[in-house]
């Protein structure tokens, strides 16, 4: 297990190397020019256009171009991001705890969700519990996330007020925030630890949309490929011959055939949590929820090249990290993995 482990911790700066060159290689399909026209503000830089990129280097050979991007990147400077008004690297350091949030308040839930309904489906296959299950899974898949998140708006917030529409806390608590004492970064958390529950409580009432969103679209493949799953290890001859054993339905249905229905679980889990820490560009933005999702988009819309290679580069990361211990929890639970 231990060389298991050791194998794929050597294959991760082998393969951020690959990615980063990829990123920055993409860069290439950009002229010179349009790669500093976003930062020409006034006329006279316009004049200074060759002189701007001659300065930055833009026509050197790609091989010095990335060694130098690399050398900055190692001694943490990004550069700095014009949709945020901060550096790169200081922008990620803010909103990613913001990100970190809604990605815990939003995986739990489906993962749970999806291996109970993908359960109960397949144990009662072809029942009318099953197609209901079936229903709201095709309805899961076929409405965007942008639709659901306007209609979620429209009932909760402006029709019945229930819940906040935008942002991560309400005005009247901006002005508290100077006082907390920051241990995590994420917001609830660290009012939770400082005593102050009226915030935390007013955090997570800012989430719930933008989590119901992304649980209601995001739980449906969880539930079909564990209802999947589920059927087969059902039919199996392991389960057959735990039921010749007189064990009981309760004992093979989650002892044996759940355990082994779970196993590509944790691979659709962990491109799940990918997914969410990478920034969910679409929700964050219709709620205008200030993680990482939401400031990209703004760059992208600005042009910034600075943001959007820091952006690359984070998700990247987190590919890379999520991948590596998706790979070894799945050789803790299937020792087969192991020795391929």
């Amino acid at each position: 297990m231990l060389n298991f482990i050791v194998r794929r911790l050597i294959q991760i700066p082998l393969v951020m190397l690959v990615l980063s060159l990829m990123i920055v290689g993409l860069t290439q399909l950009l002229t010179p020019e349009q790669r500093v026209a976003p930062y020409i503000r006034s006329e006279q830089q316009a004049a200074r256009l060759e002189q701007i990129i001659d300065e930055r280097g833009l026509r050197d050979p790609f091989a010095v171009q990335y060694s130098r991007w690399l050398g900055s990147t190692l001694k943490g400077d990004l550069g700095y991001s014009r949709a945020s008004s901060q550096d790169v690297v200081e922008t990620i350091r803010i909103r990613l705890p913001a990100t970190i949030e809604l990605t815990i308040l939003t995986a739990i839930p489906i993962l749970l969700l999806g291996i109970w309904l993908g359960t109960l489906s397949a144990l009662h296959k072809d029942k009318l519990i099953d197609q209901i299950i079936r229903v709201l899974v095709v309805f899961g898949y076929s409405l965007p996330t942008f639709v659901l998140g306007i209609l979620l708006l429209a009932v909760f917030y402006a029709y019945l007020g229930w819940l906040p529409g935008a942002g991560q806390v309400s005005v009247l608590n901006q002005f508290a925030l100077g006082d907390l004492r920051r241990y995590t970064g994420m917001l609830s958390v660290d009012a939770a630890l400082n005593g102050r529950w009226d915030i935390a409580w007013d955090v997570i009432q800012h989430m719930i949309l933008p989590s119901l969103t992304l649980v209601t679209v995001l739980s449906a493949n969880i539930v079909k490929v564990m209802r999947n799953n589920m059927l087969e290890a059902l039919t199996s001859d392991y389960v057959r011959t735990a039921r010749a054993k007189g064990l009981s339905s309760r004992t093979v249905n989650n002892k044996h055939a759940r355990r082994n229905a779970l196993l590509s679980i944790v691979t659709l889990g962990g491109f799940l949590v990918i997914g969410l820490l990478g920034g969910s560009l679409i929700t964050e933005t219709i709620f205008a929820y200030p993680g990482v999702g939401q400031w990209v988009v703004q760059a992208a819309l600005q042009t910034d090249l600075a943001a959007v290679l820091g952006f690359a580069l984070l998700s990247a990361v987190i590919v890379v990290v999520v991948s590596t211990v998706v790979d070894i929890l799945y050789g803790v639970i299937d020792p087969r993995v192991r020795f391929d």
